[in-house]
C-alpha cells in the first residue's frame, strides 16, 4: 500500500494514474497505467518514468533566480485553516520597514488570501501553499526553507499520520496555541513525534493571534538571513534531494 496517497501495489482491479511518492525509507517509487489484471488474455504492465522531472527542472530554475536576486523563498505548508495567512499577516505588519516581504497565494478558487495579503515585491518571498498535507510534500519549488504549520485544533498525531510532509521541514509551527486551555492536545507528545520524524527540525509553538512565540520566529526569518550573490545556492530539503538519485536535472 503506498504511504502517501494509498493506491494499492500490484493487486490493484484498476488502472492507476502513472504517479510517484516516497517511502519511509527515503526511497522513491513510481507506480504506471496498466490494465485490469484479470482480463481475459491480457497482461500487467508497469510503466515507469522520471515524471517529475519537469518539475525539478522548474525548480532549479526558480533557485536559480532566487538566488542571483539575493530572495530567500520559504515555502509555507499545513493543512487548511491552520493559520497561515493570519500568520502572514502579522509578520508582515510588525516587520514592516525591516523586512519586505512578498507572498504567493495558492489559493485555487478564490482571491480571498491574497486580498488579504497585499504584498510587494520584496526580499523575504513566502509561497503560501494549498491547504493540504499530503500532494505539496512532493514537489520542489525552488524554496530556501520549507516552513509546516501544525495547528493545535488538529489534534498532536499530524506528524505521525502525515511524516513525509514533516520530514522535510526545516521548521515546524505548532499555531494557535492560546487554544491549548481549551483543547485535549499532548503539546510533548507532538514535539516528540517530530523529533523522530525530522530531528532535524525546529519546533516552535506560537499563536499569531496572542502573540505568543511571535518574536522567536521573528529571529528565526532574521537568522536565516538572505542568499548573498555567489554563494552556493541552498539545497532542496532533504526528502526532494534523494529524490533527484533518478536519471535527471538535479535541483541544485
Amino acid at each position: 500500500m503506498c504511504a502517501t496517497c494509498g493506491c494499492a501495489d500490484g493487486s490493484a482491479r484498476r488502472p492507476l494514474p502513472l504517479h510517484r511518492h516516497q517511502h519511509d525509507d527515503g526511497t522513491w517509487h513510481e507506480h504506471g497505467a496498466a490494465p485490469e489484471p484479470e482480463r481475459a488474455g491480457g497482461q500487467t504492465v508497469t510503466l515507469e518514468a522520471k515524471v517529475l522531472a519537469r518539475n525539478d527542472a522548474l525548480a532549479r530554475q526558480n533557485r536559480d533566480w532566487l538566488r542571483a536576486r539575493s530572495i530567500l523563498a520559504l515555502n509555507l505548508m499545513s493543512s487548511p485553516g491552520a493559520g497561515k495567512t493570519t500568520l502572514l499577516e502579522r509578520t508582515a505588519r510588525d516587520l514592516a520597514g525591516e523586512l519586505v516581504i512578498g507572498v504567493i497565494e495558492g489559493d485555487q478558487e478564490t482571491t480571498l488570501d491574497s486580498d488579504r495579503m497585499r504584498a510587494p515585491d520584496g526580499s523575504v518571498v513566502v509561497i503560501e501553499n494549498v491547504g493540504n498535507l499530503v500532494c505539496p510534500a512532493l514537489f520542489d519549488l525552488g524554496e530556501a526553507h520549507r516552513v509546516v504549520l501544525a495547528s493545535v485544533t488538529e489534534g498532536a498525531d499530524k506528524p505521525v499520520k502525515y511524516p513525509h510532509m514533516f520530514r522535510t521541514a526545516g521548521l515546524v509551527l505548532v499555531s494557535k496555541t492560546d487554544l491549548l486551555p481549551y483543547l485535549d492536545f499532548d503539546l510533548d507528545r507532538c514535539t516528540a513525534d517530530l523529533g523522530k520524524i525530522s530531528p532535524s527540525a525546529t519546533v516552535l509553538p506560537l499563536s499569531a493571534r496572542a502573540g505568543d512565540g511571535v518574536d522567536t520566529w521573528y529571529d528565526w526569518l532574521r537568522q536565516r538571513g538572505l542568499p548573498a550573490r555567489g554563494d552556493d545556492p541552498p539545497e532542496p530539503p532533504d526528502g526532494l534531494r534523494r529524490r533527484t538519485s533518478v536519471a535527471g536535472p538535479r535541483p541544485r
